[in-house]
């Protein structure tokens, strides 16, 4: 099963034991706190930012591009290894970076996670809701129970205990407030064939964009959605090979740099907390998605 950021997994399958969390030279981040780190130029403390899935495709892209941006990144996934790759290719000149193995679908792993960063970090600004999978493309009547739990363990479920996490975080700490933005899909629109568990979970992602936005207005709690049509990741190898169509044909789609939403992601976190992106739509312009089926 191919997954964005090797998050997650079935509600029965057995789970790994996960390290504990590192900073970049590998020391536990149970250290003393270093609340609002300061830049090195004299200037405004780092934002913070948890990106969930970060190990590959759309979470490493933003991870770096945030990091770029100058934010502290907080990577988190369920793959140490591909977390520690994340962290080298952001460069060692970069800022802080802490790496926190994590399946998003265990509530006390969630509530591990964001215990580090506030004890780390004394703050958090926005979390990047990125974690999902597309599970197993067959026909309804084939879709397994253990199938449909999966994806709805990782996409929905994972998705919930990060923003409810990040929610008290964020309503918690002084001052107050921060971003949460959820990454949907073009699916949250438009389905693909055999596609049920994952266009549903992102249908459900929008209704929980909407909660998080009204329930966050007296907190000062922002949350947007950015809905991404065919970035070229490992999730999305098949649109390069052939994927089914809506009229029942195989076709090559074409596809888009994953930098390219990256850079969306990073703009609708800098805005302001009184101004929000509350959806966005980034994809390939030529993907066969306006005049679908």
């Amino acid at each position: 099963m191919a997954r964005a950021g090797q998050v997650g997994g079935t509600a029965t399958a057995p789970r790994p034991t996960l390290p504990a969390p590192t900073s970049r030279g590998g020391q536990s981040t149970q250290t003393a706190p270093a609340a609002q780190e300061a830049r090195q130029d004299g200037a405004a403390p780092r934002q913070v930012a948890v990106v969930t899935g970060a190990g590959s495709g759309i979470g490493r892209a933003v991870a770096l591009a945030l990091i770029a941006a100058g934010w502290t990144v907080v990577l988190a996934g369920r793959r140490a290894e591909a977390l520690a790759e994340t962290s080298r290719l952001a460069g060692p000149d970069g800022p802080a970076i802490m790496t926190m193995p994590t399946d998003v679908t265990r509530p006390e792993q969630v509530d591990a996670l964001f215990a580090a960063v506030h004890e780390r970090f004394g703050q958090l600004d926005l979390l990047f809701n990125n974690a999902g999978t597309f599970g197993r493309a067959v026909p309804l009547e084939e879709l397994e129970y253990d199938d449909w739990r999966a994806v709805v363990d990782v996409n929905l479920t994972g998705s919930f205990l990060c923003a409810q996490a990040a929610f008290r975080t964020m309503k918690a700490q002084e001052p107050q407030g921060g971003r949460i933005i959820n990454n949907g899909s073009v699916s949250a629109h438009t389905p693909r064939p055999h596609s049920l568990a994952y266009t549903a979970t992102k249908h459900a992602m929008t209704g929980l964009t909407k909660s998080l936005s009204l329930d966050g207005r007296p907190y000062h709690i922002a949350c947007g959605q950015i809905d991404i049509g065919n970035a070229a990741t490992e999730m999305t190898g098949r649109m390069q090979t052939g994927i089914l169509q809506a009229n029942g044909q195989m076709a090559v789609e074409p596809v888009m740099d994953a930098t390219d939403v990256a850079r969306t992601v990073v703009h609708m976190a800098a805005l302001p907390l009184s101004a929000n992106v509350q959806f966005a739509t980034v994809m390939a312009t030529n993907m066969p998605y306006i005049g679908r089926g």
